[in-house]
């Protein structure tokens, strides 16, 4: 018989054939009893995480770039303009004219740091920059100020 009379069968609903059906076993129990029954055991070890939405996409590949890198990265901070458009805007009069400890009361941070924030020297944290350009209503990308009607 050649190679062109054989069939080959592919699929769970395959009937015939003497080989066994695949079983996952969970547990040690299990795997032992199936190692004394005589059967053909395979292991296999997964790596996988639980649940990766918890767990920031960026932050493990930018570790990953510093581990491989032998200079030293400096510290992401927050722009220096970004700091003063947050200093100019609190400070104008109208509606969102505050004190740093007002504008801290409100989005839920200390007063030190809303003067960091401001000086340009904090450690850049998205989340707290988020919540003053909402409050203040300007951008926390460019810094600048955001019409009523406009989003």
């Amino acid at each position: 018989m050649d190679d062109w009379d054989t069939v080959t069968k592919i699929g769970s609903k395959t009937r015939g054939g003497s080989s066994q059906k695949e079983t996952v076993v969970r547990g040690k129990s299990a795997l032992n009893a199936a190692q004394r029954s005589g059967a053909i055991v395979g292991t296999e070890k997964k790596f996988a995480t639980g649940n990766i939405a918890n767990k920031p996409g960026t932050e493990g590949q930018r570790l990953t770039k510093v581990d491989r890198s032998d200079d030293i990265i400096p510290v992401q901070k927050v722009n220096p303009e970004i700091g003063a458009a947050i200093r100019n805007r609190r400070s104008q009069e109208g509606p969102h004219k505050m004190t740093q400890a007002e504008l801290a009361k409100k989005v839920n941070a200390q007063a030190n740091d809303i003067k960091t924030l401001e000086s340009g020297q904090a450690i850049k944290n998205q989340a707290l920059l988020n919540k003053v350009a909402r409050v203040l209503k300007i951008s926390p990308k460019t810094g600048l100020p955001i019409e009523e009607g406009k989003k």
